[in-house]
C-alpha cells in the first residue's frame, strides 16, 4: 500500500488504513474516528481520535477525558497530566493530505480545505497512548494531534472558535525520523512547535456537508 511504503512500515491493517484514507475527506475528531498513525512500531497503527490516559481508572472517565483530548497544546504538552508521559515516550505522527479550518465572518462560518501546496502526504505530530477497558478487557490505542500558534496563511482563516489562530503540528519530511526518536529530551521537542511555512500550504473555501 503506498501509505505503508511512504513511512517505511508494513499494513498488517490493510483493509482498515484503506478505508480509513477514503473516507479521510469527511472526518470530524468530534466522533472519536478510527486513524491510520505511524508510531515506532514496523505497522501501521488504527488508532481512536481523543487520546485516553492509560491511568483512567472507569469507561465513564474514559469517554469523558477523550473530548478534552482531541488537541493538545504544545504550549502546556508537558505540564497536563494526559500528556506529560506520551509526549516523551510515545510521540506518533499522523499521515494526512489536508484538514478543513473555519473562517468566521460575522455570524458565518466558513469551512476551508488547507493543504500543501506539494499535493503530498504529509505529518501531523501527536502523541498516543494505549488504555484498557477494565470491563471488556479490551486495549483502546488514542491518540491526539499537538497543536501551535498559525502561521500567517492559517490565521487569517482559523480566526474564531474559543482557541483561534491556531494549526495543527506538521512535521517536516525529512525530521519525521527525529520526531519519533524516543531519546530526545524536552529541549529538542520543543524545537519542533513551529507553524509550517505558510508559503508552502494552499487553501480554498468549500461547501458545507
Amino acid at each position: 500500500m503506498d501509505l505503508a511504503k511512504r513511512y517505511g512500515r508494513r499494513s498488517d491493517v490493510l483493509e482498515m488504513v484503506k478505508e480509513i484514507i477514503e473516507e479521510q475527506y469527511k472526518v470530524t475528531a468530534f466522533t472519536h474516528p478510527d486513524c491510520a498513525i505511524v508510531t515506532r512500531d514496523s505497522s501501521l497503527q488504527v488508532a481512536k481520535w481523543g487520546l485516553i490516559p492509560h491511568w483512567t481508572k472507569t469507561e465513564a472517565e474514559a469517554l469523558k477525558v477523550r473530548k478534552m483530548t482531541l488537541n493538545a497544546r504544545s504550549e502546556t504538552v508537558f505540564n497536563l497530566a494526559s500528556f506529560r508521559v506520551p509526549i516523551m515516550r510515545s510521540r506518533c505522527l499522523i499521515p494526512s493530505t489536508g484538514y478543513f479550518e473555519f473562517h468566521h465572518e460575522g455570524k458565518e462560518a466558513i469551512p476551508y480545505y488547507i493543504f500543501l501546496k506539494s499535493e503530498e502526504i504529509f505529518s501531523l505530530g501527536g502523541v498516543c497512548d494505549v488504555w484498557q477497558n477494565p470491563v471488556s478487557g479490551e486495549k483502546v490505542q488514542t491518540f491526539s494531534v499537538l497543536t501551535v500558534a498559525a502561521n500567517e496563511l492559517c490565521s487569517q482563516i482559523h480566526n474564531g472558535g474559543r482557541n483561534p489562530f491556531r494549526m495543527p503540528l506538521i512535521i517536516p519530511r525529512e525530521m519525521e525520523g527525529k520526531w519519533m526518536d524516543e531519546s530526545m529530551k524536552v529541549d529538542g521537542i520543543r524545537e519542533f512547535f513551529e507553524p509550517y511555512a505558510g508559503e508552502l500550504m494552499g487553501n480554498h473555501p468549500v461547501n458545507p456537508i
